[in-house]
């Protein structure tokens, strides 16, 4: 993982992509940006509700752990750094929402992330 968070598969993003697949470039960078207070992705924790394509702008809806999460703008500039970087075109803007509805809860992380934080899994 660098310091910024992202980790360095944030950086072959493109490569794990089909060309021209802005969404899942954006899903595959968001995997690789950690949340610095639970070592998991954003993706695993279950922090990111949706990837879209808005009239050519990449739109993120994803949330956070608790409205005064204190990593909450770090993890907002990773995540828009690290998409921003594997899209690779200036020409595509990111617009990274911060959503409340519906609220997190530990049942939306995966199973992975679920039991690295020692949750049980049924």
């Amino acid at each position: 993982m660098t310091q910024a968070g992202v980790s360095d598969a944030g950086e072959s993003a493109k490569a794990k992509t089909a060309p021209g697949n802005v969404i899942g470039a954006a899903w595959d960078a968001l995997g690789s940006v950690y949340d610095p207070e639970l070592g998991l992705d954003v993706v695993s924790l279950g922090l990111v509700y949706d990837v879209r394509d808005e009239n050519g702008t990449v739109v993120v809806e994803m949330t956070l752990t608790t409205e005064g999460c204190p990593a909450s703008e770090s993890i907002q500039e990773m995540a828009q750094a690290a998409i921003a970087g594997a899209i690779g075109s200036p020409a595509t803007a990111v617009d990274l929402r911060i959503v409340w509805d519906p609220p997190w809860s530990p049942a939306m992380m995966n199973d992975d992330a679920a039991r690295a934080l020692g949750f049980p899994i049924p």
